[in-house]
């Protein structure tokens, strides 16, 4: 089993495909963002729609379906090592990580039982919905404004 996960700065799931393990990132990569719960602001010349990805879509069909959907692709080319020097950017692709890993820690999604594939769907929506109230709760904490 195969979750494609899009996410915001905070790791907040804004869209999740599911797919069997044997697909390959890039063709999940236009169903996941099509899955998107909330539509991305329109992008203009001063605040384009960015996207950061992996090693896995730096190939023809990665880049088409990034400039399709209207967005400016960050993608390490392979064979490009990595910057030793960060500066002021942040790190991006651990927050992905977590936000699977966080999904993994609910039982019933680390371990397929369900049968029918829009049961196990509706599982992992509902656990993307208590994934969002844990942040939302985290950062009232911070800011009990």
């Amino acid at each position: 089993m195969k979750r494609s996960v899009v996410v915001e700065s905070n790791g907040g799931p804004l869209g999740v495909t599911i797919a069997g393990a044997n697909v390959h990132d890039t063709q999940l990569l236009a169903a996941t963002l099509d899955a998107l719960v909330l539509a991305p602001p329109f992008p203009t010349e001063e605040q384009p729609l960015h996207l950061c990805l992996d090693k896995a879509y730096d190939n023809p069909i990665g880049t088409r379906v990034i400039a399709d959907c209207g967005y400016v692709g960050h993608v390490r080319r392979i064979g490009e090592e990595k910057l030793e020097d960060r500066g002021e950017k942040t790190a991006r692709r651990w927050i992905v990580e977590r936000t699977i890993a966080w999904l993994s820690r609910f039982r019933s999604l680390l371990v397929r039982y369900e049968v029918k594939a829009e049961n196990y769907r509706g599982l992992v929506r509902f656990a993307c919905i208590l994934i969002w109230t844990r942040i939302w709760h985290r950062l009232k904490a911070k800011n009990p404004d």
